[in-house]
This record gives C-alpha cells, sequence and structure tokens, in this order.
C-alpha cells in the first residue's frame, strides 16, 4: 500500500505556476511564460515570451529576500498579462473613442503608452491595497484601542479587521459573474498544475479529477501574508501620528511578504502533518477564488502549460524539439 511519503516523492513542483486572466489563462515557467486566450470568436489566441537571461544578483536568492523579489516580478508581468487577455477577449472596444488622456500618452510616448498605462494601473492598483489593508485596520483598529493601549492588542485587533476586509472583498466580488468566470479558470489553472506534478498525461479528463485546491496559490499567500503581519506588526512601537504607523507598516511590508513566501515555499513543498495543518487555512481561502471550472477551460489551461514548458526545455537543450517532461495527449483528446 503506498503512503503520502511515496507519492510525494514521485510528484515533481512546479514552482512558477500560472494567473487566471480573462477568458483565458497565464502559465509561467522557469525562463518565460505562456498565455492563452479565447476571443470573442471562439478562437484561441496563444501568446509565448521568453524571460531575458539576466544574471540576478545573490542577494535577490537570499531566504526572504527572494519572496519580495518574486513578488514585483509576478506583479509586473501578471498586470501586462491581465491587459492583454482584457484587449484579446474584447473587453476593450477597439472603436469605443479614446480619451484625451490616451490620446496625449500616444502622441507623446508613441509605442510605450501601453506601458505607462500599466504602470499607472499597477501605482492605482497598490494604492487601493494600502487603503483598504493597512490605512482602514490601521485606522479602526485605532479608533477602537485608543492610545496607550497594549501594541499587540492592537495590532491584533488590527489583523483581525484586515482578514475581515479581506474575506468581505472576496465574497463580494465572487457574486460578480465576470469575476466567476476567472475563478473558473482559476480552478482549472490549479487542476492542470496538479496533473502535471503528479505525472499525469495532460488530458482534460485527467485533469478534470483533481482538486481547485493548491497550497502554492496566490489567495493561499496572501492570507499567510495578514496572519506573518500581525506577528512582525506586534515587534514595531506604536506612535501617536497615525502617518508614522502607516509609514512604518508599509516599510515592513517587503519582509512580511519575504517571510510569507518562505512558509509557503515549505507547506506546498512537504505532506507532512505539520505542513498540512499550517496550510489549511490558505486552502480554505480558495473555496472563495477557485470554481469548477468546464472543460473548455481545461483545454486552455492545458495548452498554456505545455507552451510554458516548452520555452524552459528549449531553453535547457536548444536541440530537442518537443519537451520530454511532458505527456501531452493527442490534440484530438483535448477538445471534447
Amino acid at each position: 500500500m503506498s503512503n503520502d511519503k511515496d507519492n510525494d516523492k514521485n510528484m515533481r513542483i512546479c514552482m512558477d505556476g500560472g494567473q487566471a486572466l480573462m477568458e483565458g489563462i497565464m502559465m509561467r515557467g522557469e525562463h518565460g511564460y505562456a498565455q492563452v486566450i479565447r476571443n470573442p470568436e471562439g478562437e484561441l489566441v496563444t501568446e509565448v515570451e521568453k524571460l531575458p537571461a539576466t544574471d540576478v544578483n545573490k542577494f535577490f536568492t537570499l531566504p526572504v529576500i527572494r519572496g519580495s523579489y518574486r513578488l514585483i516580478d509576478s506583479l509586473r508581468i501578471g498586470m501586462k498579462s491581465l491587459f492583454k487577455s482584457a484587449e484579446i477577449a474584447g473587453l476593450e472596444d477597439e472603436n469605443e473613442k479614446k480619451s484625451k488622456f490616451d490620446l496625449w500618452l500616444e502622441k507623446k510616448l508613441g509605442d510605450k503608452s501601453t506601458e505607462v498605462i500599466m504602470a499607472i494601473a499597477l501605482v492605482l492598483s497598490l494604492a487601493l491595497t494600502i487603503t483598504l489593508f493597512f490605512l482602514l485596520p490601521n485606522l479602526i483598529a485605532g479608533l477602537i484601542i485608543g492610545k496607550g493601549k497594549s501594541r499587540i492588542l492592537y495590532n491584533l485587533i488590527e489583523g483581525v479587521i484586515r482578514i475581515a476586509i479581506f474575506l468581505g472583498y472576496l465574497i463580494a466580488v465572487s457574486k460578480m459573474n465576470d469575476i466567476k468566470r476567472v475563478f473558473m479558470y482559476h480552478g482549472a489553472e490549479h487542476k492542470t498544475i496538479h496533473c502535471y506534478e503528479h505525472n499525469d498525461p495532460l488530458t482534460i479528463e485527467n485533469v478534470r479529477k483533481y482538486t481547485t485546491l493548491h497550497p502554492r496559490c496566490g489567495t493561499a499567500f496572501l492570507f499567510v501574508v495578514m496572519i506573518i503581519s500581525i506577528l512582525v506588526y506586534s515587534l514595531l512601537p506604536r506612535f501617536d501620528l497615525f502617518i508614522l504607523n502607516l509609514l512604518m507598516r508599509i516599510l515592513f511590508l517587503p519582509l512580511v511578504a519575504g517571510i510569507a513566501y518562505e512558509f509557503n515555499r515549505f507547506a506546498g513543498r512537504s505532506n507532512g502533518i505539520v505542513a498540512r495543518v499550517l496550510r489549511a487555512p490558505g486552502l480554505a481561502m480558495q473555496y472563495f477564488t477557485t470554481k469548477e471550472p468546464t472543460d473548455d477551460m481545461i483545454e486552455i489551461a492545458i495548452i498554456a502549460l505545455i507552451k510554458a514548458l516548452e520555452i524552459d526545455e528549449e531553453v535547457r537543450n536548444p536541440d530537442v524539439s518537443q519537451p520530454e517532461t511532458i505527456k501531452q495527449a493527442p490534440r484530438e483528446e483535448l477538445v471534447l
């Protein structure tokens, strides 16, 4: 009889994972990423991109430090893929009259205008994140606790408020029809990665049997960030000035993210009882952010993963046209 430890030894880890997009999925490998998106005509648009072969400073590969570095890199690629998917999926009307700001950017920056808009969107997204999950909880906790009280109690209440806002946000967006479809693609992404990690041939039938929950999911990571933040921020001094408390939290956010990354890395690579207990809350969060996908969504996830793995194999073995590590089903088995 096989046990969990035996199964763990036979599994391979797909560390880079992917991201659900608007009517598609992006899968990332070590050396590049691929995105497959369904356009309004029902056709699949596949785009692949190799990551530049740059030497990363060893400082950014150190434990904890690497978590913050990879988070920023993932945000950059994820935002780029999300913009592209919205364009291909037809969510951006090409015939819609452009705003004066868009026209001004195109005139001043030409082809780089899209990159500037992406950068602005990223900054606004970060600003909204800081407002919702740092500024607002800090304000509410300050009103509840008042001055001169225990900083541990203060940070505990702030953390509970932050988690409550996060859960409320997930529940609210999960009710939106467009987001429901994104969550279905999210489920297809997880199922496909599970299938690959368990060394099963990548067919729709095989992928369908796996769970939509994955221990290294970004949702689990965000939840761990919130738990770690309670512990880290409890060690910080509490100032009378609200702005100083907020700045301290923002300054220590990279440390929190780095610790959370190492936590997720450990919990995702082990199936021991300690790891299972530690990752249980993060998995529970995914009941909000993943849904059972349709077969055509699974097809997109399979193609995206195969294309991403082909990039890695091409970089490692330039003379090999088809990755030996990929057990791919014939095309007729992919499409039902």
